[in-house]
């Protein structure tokens, strides 16, 4: 795959060039953007083939259905949007004084800080995008009364694990189907570079993908609830070495049982750079490492 999405920037002009007429492999080339990762040579290769004119009737047939869809999508997403505002408890907040509507509590220090709507609020959790806000917002509302706590609104969503009992037998059961649009939108923000990605991958290597996108999921639905029912709340990214060890100590006696796995009936030993040996160890032939 020489670029990532062919409906994207390069590739869009890719396709309107050979719709045009365009069939010079070097001068297709040439329309691609800079960041791609791709050298020309290799878009030049890439777009050499045997492009016909019945091809091109073909793509641009496909190109104004795709055109027509977007432009729909736009109303729609302009539609949601004035329909958003609307909504009561969404309207731009204080973040220090929670004041709802764009003003703030009288002593508010936060007079110059910039007001975020909830759907802004709720995109600041990474991989959520305003898209997946919106459907957090008309999935789960922003009453606060509606779910006593975070857990409930989990819980409500089918992101929580049941037990199934049978006199003195408890078995953990499924989750349930649950709100397939709530449950989709918090599926696509599980798997990023972030401390819910970090989770995700975490749970993933013990217990499953499936699982790991199941607990992500019930993670930021809780979250999103928190930040509906407190307007001052705003998320903070905890960066994805949250769970990685703090220690120094921790970290290396890591490091060195990696190493030590990787390499069966080996053994690290750690020595000063200066080659002294400590009390203990004995003298190897490698300053750093030996085995």
């Amino acid at each position: 795959m020489v670029i990532s999405d062919l409906f994207g920037t390069s590739g869009r002009r890719f396709l309107d060039a050979l719709v045009a007429g365009e069939r010079s492999p070097q001068a297709l080339a040439a329309l691609g953007d800079y960041r791609l990762k791709a050298t020309p040579e290799q878009l030049a290769e890439a777009l050499t083939g045997q492009f016909r004119d019945i091809h091109a009737i073909e793509i641009s047939t496909h190109l104004a259905i795709l055109d027509v869809i977007n432009e729909q999508v736009g109303r729609l997403d302009e539609a949601i949007e004035a329909q958003l505002a609307v909504v009561p408890r969404t309207a731009p907040a204080c973040a220090s004084c929670g004041e709802i509507g764009g003003g703030h509590a009288p002593g508010c220090a936060g007079e110059h800080e910039v007001l975020l709507s909830l759907a802004e609020r709720l995109d600041e959790i990474t991989g959520v995008g305003i898209i997946n806000a919106r459907v957090m917002i008309a999935e789960l509302g922003t009453d606060p009364s509606q779910f006593p706590t975070p857990g409930h609104a989990a819980g409500w969503a089918r992101l929580t694990p049941r037990t199934r009992q049978s006199g003195q037998t408890a078995k953990p059961g499924r989750t349930g189907k649950g709100n397939s649009y709530l449950r989709g939108a918090l599926g696509q923000c599980a798997m990023t570079d972030t401390r819910l990605g970090a989770m995700y991958r975490r749970i993933a290597r013990k217990r499953g993908k499936q699982k790991a996108i199941v607990a992500v999921s019930r993670v930021i639905c809780e979250i999103a609830w928190i930040l509906i029912c407190d307007p001052g709340a705003r998320y903070a990214e905890l960066g994805a070495d949250y769970y990685a060890p703090r220690s120094r100590e921790r970290r290396t006696r890591d490091k060195i049982r990696e190493l030590q796995r990787l390499n069966p009936g080996m053994k690290v030993l750690l020595v000063p750079a200066d080659g002294a040996v400590p009390a203990g160890q004995a003298a190897v032939p490698d300053a750093a490492t030996a085995a």
